[in-house]
């Protein structure tokens, strides 16, 4: 038995390699850049703080004398701290470790939260229709005539600031686009032959969904969580950077930001930028992936 499991793991690796979408794959150099920087990034936030030369966040670690040093190439930099220090003393370095993990997990649980709900409405819009889908989609109509960034704006403001509350704002302005995306492959996919041969023969909506409707959207699905990934990343930081997303005592690259912007025209340049250009980094790596994944998984474009 454990060997037949192993043959068919195998045979599915093979047929993976084998596939037309990695040779695409490996013929297309920004999906690969793209590939490893994410990559990188994941590998960082995951397993940063076994390597990281300070905690900057516990008190007993930083001392007020390192505030502001320069990067260690510099004159000034004291060896250590390799991309400076900021205000309170803290490395730079080891900040930004800290800080890419607590915002690569706020863009991925919140474009989990998001397409959770958005796809489930955009199944039940597009598959029963009527007042149910033209009440889903006069809800998402009224969303989508503010700026997303203004939402989550007013959430915070209303609610305060806080891990779960910026979760909460992110999933309320991200889950329309899957509910509409979702909706629009829905009414083509029911109108499907065998979808109209699995009504027939009585199968259950909820049977006819998820095994007929639903893997029929899920590459477009794919696409957009790729993609929105990248872009909560960027509504955390500009968040924070605006004094209403993650509180000042949790790590956040936009924090980060934020308190070295405050001194940026000062000469001390280093407390902003270097956060700044990882933030860039991230999410420039999932921008060519979720390009390349949005190539290839859309039907339309090919």
């Amino acid at each position: 038995m454990e060997q037949t499991v192993h043959t068919e793991n195998k045979s599915w690796w093979k047929r993976f390699l084998a596939s037309e979408f990695f040779f695409h794959y490996k013929h297309n150099l920004p999906a690969i850049i793209g590939s490893i920087l994410v990559l990188i990034a994941v590998v960082i936030a995951v397993f940063g703080r076994f390597f990281a030369p300070q905690n900057p966040y516990d008190l007993t670690q930083i001392d007020l004398m390192d505030s502001y040093l320069p990067p260690v190439w510099l004159d000034g930099g004291k060896a250590g701290f390799l991309l400076g220090t900021d205000a309170q003393g803290r490395d730079i370095f080891s900040a930004i470790i800290y800080g890419s993990a607590s915002s690569i997990m706020i863009g991925l649980v919140g474009m989990s939260a998001s397409c959770i709900i958005g796809t489930t409405l955009g199944l039940i819009a597009g598959y029963f229709g009527g007042k149910v889908d033209a009440l889903i989609m006069r809800i998402a109509d009224v969303q989508l005539s503010f700026p997303s960034m203004l939402i989550a704006l007013f959430i915070m403001s209303v609610f305060g600031r806080g891990v779960g509350k910026l979760l909460i704002a992110l999933t309320m302005v991200g889950w329309v686009t899957y509910a509409r995306t979702v909706r629009g492959e829905t009414l083509s996919v029911k109108k499907m032959e065998y979808v109209e041969a699995a009504r027939t023969i009585g199968l259950p909506n909820r049977i006819i969904i998820l095994k007929h409707v639903l893997p029929n959207v899920v590459n477009s699905i794919i696409v957009l969580a790729t993609i929105q990934v990248g872009s909560f990343i960027l509504t955390e930081a500009t968040l924070s950077f605006l004094g209403v997303g993650v509180p000042i005592t949790k790590p956040s690259l936009g924090l980060l930001v934020k308190t070295g912007f405050d001194v940026l025209f000062s000469g001390l340049w280093w407390a902003s930028v270097f956060p700044g250009l990882y933030i860039m980094l991230i999410v420039f790596g999932i921008n060519l992936l979720g390009d390349f994944l949005r190539d290839e998984l859309n039907p339309n474009l090919k």
